[in-house]
């Protein structure tokens, strides 16, 4: 075993021989969109995410599924042919998986990859020196939470939706081109508690610079409404012993630093001389912080 589960990493790495390791992942949750279909792409999305995060590429997947038994089954197999839509746009064979009765419908992907033992990116390897590159907007979460509760914009769920199904392939094909030191997947415990996985793991602080983290369209309005998803208060009262952050910062954005994304994008720690061609080589991909040596907290917002 390469990865475990130790340092809270993104994904799995069991190697096989000294030039093949597996990575393996698994995610599934309720629905957060109401179309079935983008529902199934937006969780096998999700799903394939863990393992772009550690630099593998997905080779299998095998569907999980929870469904009412008096549900329509149309429905079920719209979930299906939607998430089969993206793990074919991955490259990804579907391979089998298992269903069970629920009361409430869940849908996901346990998901094989393969990767070079010497080419892991776990979230372990940041630097001081390094600088920290992001590669999508942030704010899903309360813009979902906003959709709940009929309070969205279309331009907002239309922005939110069209992140959330794009692949990080291209993110992770970009970072490999590159001495890249560290990564993670931006998702269920937001973007500071990746940060903050990533940087007690590799004993260092992460400096974010907040006005450069972009947002989706409708979030900061949305977190000022008060849409605030649960899961935004859990990471908040975990996270927020390892964060120092200026008394002036605008509330609202920094609830957003805490939301919840779902398929959200790779924080990638690499050395300062590479940040400006990865920049250049993945449209989307932008500058949000450096990487310091270990101080009082785990991170720094300016």
């Amino acid at each position: 075993m390469l990865v475990g589960f130790d340092k809270s990493d993104d994904a799995g790495v069991y190697q096989l021989t000294p030039e093949l390791a597996l990575v393996q992942t698994v995610d599934f949750f309720t629905p957060i969109v109401d179309d079935p279909y983008i529902f199934g792409q937006i969780a096998a999305t999700n799903a394939l995410s863990d393992v772009y995060a550690m630099g593998g590429k997905p080779i299998s997947a095998l569907a999980m599924v929870c469904f009412p038994e008096k549900e329509d089954l149309a429905i079920l197999e719209q979930i299906l042919s939607g998430g089969l839509s993206k793990m074919i746009e991955a490259g990804c064979v579907v391979i089998g998986g298992h269903s069970i009765r629920d009361a409430e419908i869940k849908f996901g992907y346990a998901v094989t990859g393969t990767i070079h033992p010497d080419r892991v990116k776990a979230n372990s390897g940041a630097r001081p020196g390094d600088a920290l590159v992001f590669t999508k907007a942030i704010g899903t979460g309360v813009i979902g939470t906003a959709l709940k509760r009929g309070v969205a914009g279309n331009d907002a769920v239309e922005a939110s939706v069209s992140s959330m199904l794009t692949l990080n392939r291209a993110a992770c094909e970009a970072m490999l081109e590159f001495d890249t030191h560290g990564c993670t997947d931006v998702s269920g415990f937001g973007l500071l508690g990746h940060a903050r996985e990533m940087a007690l793991a590799s004993h260092v602080t992460l400096e974010i610079e907040t006005a450069r983290i972009r947002l989706l369209p409708g979030a900061l309005d949305a977190a000022r409404a008060g849409a605030i998803p649960g899961g935004l208060l859990n990471n908040r009262d975990f996270v927020s012993p390892e964060v120092q952050a200026p008394a002036n910062l605008d509330p609202a954005l920094l609830e957003l630093l805490y939301d919840p994304q779902t398929s959200g994008g790779l924080l990638i720690s690499l050395p300062e001389a590479d940040a400006d061609g990865l920049e250049r080589r993945l449209p989307g991909a932008y500058r949000v912080g450096r990487v310091l040596p270990r101080d009082n907290k785990a991170i720094l917002l300016l």
